[in-house]
């Protein structure tokens, strides 16, 4: 493919079985889409595997499936988001993200078009956190038998010495902190799916958190628990964590933030925010002496300003989530039962 004809094979051209058979069309999908818009020195190498410097530190690794649907959304499309899913999940455990790997399957008959969109958007991703994807693969499978694109990242970092981020960490009367508002990703993905027009967009929360972690972990490197609320929401996250440091949880309704728009959504529509999925939020768990501080820190970052102090750990054998309403009772904030908002991430 020359540089004349390559913007027009992306606009009108799309997957077919040819690129992901290991021939001149699989290298050159690679070559002017994958690598034209990812490439970087470690891609360059030409290598299978990637030749990574050494860094000190414990290596953390984790990785994640994304089958999200719809592929675009308000607020971002599964391109950044399989960059920022994977970075924060890295980050939870008070590391530095260093280097990304992507694997991609595509479907027969996909629109080239649509997937330099999405490749554009996640190199987008990638450049502004800082973490290159220094590796990756591609797969075809027949018409019928995938979705579009699902897209698999694999995020590799560093935690420093003296970092130590766990659930064994979770003890009573310390205090329980979000950073901001949560539902924005569920509800922008039910609205997509859906076809529902509010008077205004509800708009993803996806981003990258790695950032305001740092900043936090340099504040208080005490800092004894942090987990994204993903799938499940809320409610799941604080239930898995309660469980595995077997304590209970209190928390207060009216200091958990949530926009009006996606209050009002859910309620028009039966559903709890705090079981809708999030990807740009977090949860802190700190002793109550270092809460303010880190609220300050928090409240001085982008991703952080509408965070809240929302609650404390408990001793509670049950290993009970309770939350006090509005109205001055309480109620058990249990896990969902089955599956709120299937393909949402």
């Amino acid at each position: 493919m020359n540089a004349i004809d390559r913007p027009s094979r992306l606009a009108r051209g799309s997957v077919d079985m040819t690129h992901g058979g290991g021939g001149r069309a699989m290298a050159d999908l690679i070559r002017d889409l994958f690598h034209r818009h990812l490439g970087n020195s470690f891609l360059d190498q030409g290598n299978d595997a990637a030749l990574l410097p050494a860094e000190k530190g414990r290596l953390v690794m984790s990785t994640d499936g994304h089958v999200i649907s719809p592929l675009f959304f308000p607020g971002g499309d599964i391109g950044c988001l399989s960059v920022h899913g994977t970075l924060n999940d890295v980050a939870m455990a008070g590391a530095r993200p260093l280097y990304l790997a992507a694997g991609f399957i595509l479907e027969e008959g996909f629109p080239l078009a649509d997937l330099e969109r999405i490749v554009v958007s996640m190199a987008h991703a990638a450049r502004q956190a800082g973490v290159p994807v220094v590796t990756g693969d591609t797969k075809v499978v027949e018409k019928g038998k995938g979705d579009g694109v699902f897209i698999t990242t694999t995020g590799f970092g560093v935690v420093l010495d003296g970092v130590e981020i766990s659930p064994a960490r979770v003890r009573p009367s310390q205090a329980i902190l979000l950073s901001g508002t949560i539902a924005d990703h569920g509800v922008a993905i039910l609205s997509k799916r859906e076809n529902l027009e509010f008077e205004t967009e509800i708009r993803s929360d996806t981003a990258a958190l790695h950032t305001l972690v740092a900043a936090m972990v340099e504040a208080v490197p005490g800092v004894s628990m942090l987990r994204d609320p993903t799938r499940g929401g809320l409610a799941a996250t604080l239930n898995e964590i309660a469980r595995s440091a077997r304590v209970g949880m209190r928390l207060k309704e009216a200091a958990i933030p949530v926009k009006p728009d996606v209050r009002a959504a859910c309620e028009l529509l039966g559903l709890d925010p705090l079981h809708i999925a999030n990807e740009g939020k977090l949860i802190c768990i700190c002793d109550a002496g270092d809460a303010e501080r880190l609220l300050d820190v928090m409240h001085g970052h982008e991703n952080g300003v509408d965070a809240a102090i929302i609650g404390t750990v408990a001793n509670d054998d049950a290993y009970l989530v309770q939350m006090e309403t509005g109205f001055g009772g309480s109620r058990v904030v249990d896990w969902l039962a089955g599956e709120q908002l299937p393909r949402i991430c």
